[in-house]
């Protein structure tokens, strides 16, 4: 699985000019946390090449500031671990823990 590390505030910037024209999704991952380990490899073992989803990943050990300007950015609710489609510059789908299911990300 190819992620793009979000690893900057001001990506999140181009994060939205991307899901004009693509599907976004953020995963944000505490290392230190065995469900977030559990969410990330339920994700990778579905993850297919063919899907038409950029993917980024956020350490929220290393950048909690980015997962505060997230919540802030999309009006959500900070959670850990967390994924976050984004569609035309808004988060349109957002789950967490043991919720997070690949099937429902690409529904939506």
């Amino acid at each position: 699985m190819n992620w793009n590390p979000l690893t900057q505030v001001s990506q999140i910037t181009n994060i939205d000019s991307e899901s004009e024209n693509e599907t976004v999704v953020i995963f944000k991952h505490s290392t230190r946390c065995s469900i977030s380990t559990t969410a990330l490899a339920r994700i990778e073992r579905k993850w297919e090449a063919t899907q038409p989803v950029k993917w980024y990943y956020l350490d929220l050990l290393q950048h909690r500031d980015i997962s505060n300007t997230l919540a802030t950015h999309y009006h959500i609710e900070h959670q850990s671990p967390q994924v976050l489609l984004i569609k035309h510059g808004t988060c349109v789908y957002t789950a967490s823990h043991l919720d997070i299911d690949l099937d429902h990300i690409l529904k939506e």
